[in-house]
C-alpha cells in the first residue's frame, strides 16, 4: 500500500506522517476506501479532555462537529469507551447522529440509532458496591478518592488527592484483592482503577464491531491504557490483512501509550485535526 500523497495535494499535506510504515499503510488505504473505513475513538482524554469530575466531562465542540462531519463519509464512526453508551453518545454531542455507533462498558453496551442494547450487569458489581467504601476506609484512602458508579463498573478515582499516583499505588492491592473475591477485573487508568466484568476490553470490541462492518481499514484513537488492547486489535488485523493506524492522543501523564502507537497527536485538540483532516480529503474527492 503507497504512503499518502504528500506533493501536489494542499489536503494530503495537512495529514501528520505516521512514525511506522504499517501506520502509513493504514493511514494511505482509510484514504483510499472511505466507504470501508472504520474511524474508532475512545471517548475520554481523546475527544475530551480529561476533567476532575467525570460527569463535567464534555467533548470539544470541533471534536463533535467532526464526528458528525465523519458520519456521512466513512463507511462507519464509532466511540469506544468504558462509560454508558448512552451516557458517551450524549456527552459527545452525537445523541440526534444516526451514523454513529457507540459501545460503552468496553463494548458491553451498544448505542446505535438512538437504540440501546445491553446485557444484564455482573452479579459482582454488587459486591463490588456493597464493599467498596469498606475497603477504601480500612485503606485510610487520601482524601478526595472517591467512586464513580458506571452500573457495568465501579471505579475508583484519585485524581482530586494530594498524590494521584502514590494513592493509586496504593490502593491498588485492596481494590484488587476485593475485585477478585466479586471475580472482577481490575483495569488501571489515568487515576482511576476500574472493577468490572472479565472478558470485556476495548480490543474485543473493536475486533467484533470490524467484522461485522467488514472493515477495508481501521483507525483507532485512545489516550489511556485501557486503550492498548485496542492498539493491539489493529496490529492483530494488519497480520491478517486489514491496514490500520493506532493513534496515540498524547499526554505527559500516560508516556507508555505512545510506545504502542503507529501516531503520537497533541492530546483532543490533535485527534480532532487528524479527523478534519481526513474528513477534508474524503470530501474533496467526492463528486
Amino acid at each position: 500500500m503507497p504512503d499518502p500523497p504528500r506533493e501536489g495535494n494542499g489536503l494530503a499535506r495537512r495529514l501528520p506522517d505516521p512514525r511506522t510504515s504499517a501506520g502509513r499503510a493504514g493511514l494511505a488505504a482509510l484514504i483510499a476506501r472511505p466507504a470501508q473505513a472504520l474511524i474508532a475513538v475512545d471517548f475520554d482524554g481523546t475527544l475530551s479532555p480529561i476533567v476532575d469530575d467525570p460527569a463535567a466531562a464534555r467533548a470539544l465542540p470541533a471534536a463533535t462537529a467532526v464526528l458528525r462531519r465523519l458520519a456521512g463519509l466513512a463507511g462507519t464512526v464509532a466511540i469506544i469507551t468504558g462509560r454508558p453508551a448512552a451516557e458517551a453518545a450524549h456527552l459527545a454531542g452525537i445523541s440526534e447522529v444516526p451514523g454513529v455507533i457507540v459501545l460503552g462498558h468496553y463494548g458491553s453496551e451498544r448505542w446505535e440509532a438512538g437504540e440501546l442494547s445491553s446485557p444484564a450487569p455482573s452479579a459482582g458489581l454488587a459486591t463490588a458496591r456493597a464493599e467498596i467504601g469498606a475497603v477504601l476506609a480500612a485503606a485510610a484512602a487520601a482524601e478526595g478518592t472517591f467512586v464513580e458508579d458506571k452500573r457495568y463498573a465501579v471505579a475508583v478515582h484519585t485524581r482530586r488527592t494530594a498524590s494521584p499516583q502514590a494513592e493509586l499505588d496504593r490502593l491498588r492491592k485492596p481494590v484488587t484483592a476485593l475485585a477478585n473475591r466479586a471475580g472482577l477485573a481490575v483495569e488501571p487508568g489515568r487515576f482511576v482503577l476500574e472493577l468490572r466484568p472479565p472478558g470485556s476490553d476495548k480490543g474485543l470490541a473493536l475486533g467484533e464491531l470490524a467484522a461485522q462492518r467488514q472493515a477495508g481499514a481501521v483507525m483507532f484513537c485512545g489516550d489511556d491504557l485501557g486503550d492498548v488492547p485496542a492498539f493491539r486489535t489493529v496490529k492483530r488485523l494488519r497480520s491478517a490483512g486489514t491496514p490500520g493506524l493506532a493513534v496515540c492522543s498524547g499526554s505527559a501523564e500516560v508516556p507508555e501509550l505512545a510506545v504502542e502507537a503507529d501516531l503520537v497527536v497533541a492530546g483532543p485538540a490533535g485527534v480532532t485535526e487528524l479527523l478534519d483532516g481526513i474528513a477534508d480529503v474524503w470530501a474533496a474527492a467526492t463528486p
